[in-house]
């Protein structure tokens, strides 16, 4: 078993496509499609599925691209822990974010490049659950991260909690006023699928107060559930308290939830894998910055977690 191979399967899985992996890894598609009957017949076993819509793993499929993609990423990473070793920060880091903290977390890529000039980050945002997928599968280093439950086997370290806020276009209720959870339920609704993780708190909080919401749209992204919300198809939840970024007059004030309600943001990493000496340096430099901007009052509802 060669790496190539390895590498080849990983990018067809992740394409989708033997065409387009083809056009990712620069080889023709018949090879690939050889490379790939030849890794099946090794391992004695079929990977992949085929259809007229593209391929997709098998379970056996699956079981490989998870160890085949973790044994690439540590072998990427090995020319910047070698380099690193000598004390200065080197290497790439690939650093995922929650889409709803993006607001808070500008200017830290500019601090990262100032004091770590040999530290190439790339980002990656979606939501909590993709993240931590990512983050299992090896393709994502770190993340900074909302949760709700700490189900997954992740090494974590819990920053603060924050409270959730009714977003809408027009004002729900005076300025500097909270909105009850019984008025929330009743208004128009754009939120997150149910396998998201807010809309999984939502219906839990919901549920306990034996309320039922009135969802009218399920948005498969921040960047649709902001629009819905901007072109008043209903109003959202977000675990963000200030949205003068998006302009004076885009939103109205965030309400208050009463009575409150919370995730937790976390810095979450592999537990197998550890982070290169890039990967922690900006680790820290993450924790510092997060914490300066939670001591600030633009980030309203937010309660840093005492360390004990």
């Amino acid at each position: 078993m060669q790496f190539r191979q390895l590498r080849y399967f990983v990018k067809i899985v992740e394409a989708g496509s033997f065409s387009r992996a083809a056009s990712v890894v620069h080889i023709a598609q018949p090879a690939l499609s050889q490379q790939v009957a030849e890794l099946e017949e090794r391992l004695g076993v079929a990977l992949l599925q085929r259809s007229a819509r593209g391929v997709r793993p098998t379970a056996a499929g699956d079981i490989l691209y998870k160890e085949a993609a973790a044994i690439l990423h540590q072998l990427d990473q090995l020319p910047g822990v070698v380099r690193s070793s000598t004390g200065e920060a080197e290497g790439t880091v690939n650093l995922g974010f929650a889409s709803s903290l993006a607001p808070a977390l500008v200017g830290f890529l500019d601090e990262c490049r100032a004091a770590f000039p040999k530290v190439v980050i790339r980002v990656s945002d979606g939501d909590s659950l993709t993240l931590e997928s990512k983050i299992a599968s090896a393709s994502v280093d770190l993340a900074i991260l909302y949760e709700d439950a700490f189900v997954t086997a992740l090494a974590r370290k819990p920053l603060f909690r924050q409270k959730l806020f009714l977003v809408s276009r027009q004002p729900i209720v005076d300025q500097d006023k909270v909105v009850s959870l019984e008025r929330v339920a009743a208004l128009p609704l754009v939120l997150p699928g149910a396998s998201n993780g807010r809309r999984a708190l939502l219906e839990r909080v919901f549920a306990e107060a034996k309320l039922t919401p009135n969802v009218v749209l399920e948005a498969d992204s921040l960047i649709s559930e902001m629009w819905s919300v901007r072109n008043e198809v209903g109003c959202t939840i977000l675990p963000i308290g200030d949205l003068s970024n998006f302009g004076p007059n885009a939103f109205a004030k965030p309400a208050l939830i009463e009575p409150p309600i919370y995730l937790t943001c976390s810095i979450v990493c592999s537990a197998d894998f550890p982070l290169t000496n890039a990967g922690e340096a900006v680790r820290d430099t993450l924790l510092t910055f997060v914490k300066r901007r939670v001591s600030e009052t633009d980030m309203p509802g937010a309660e840093w977690i005492q360390e004990h």
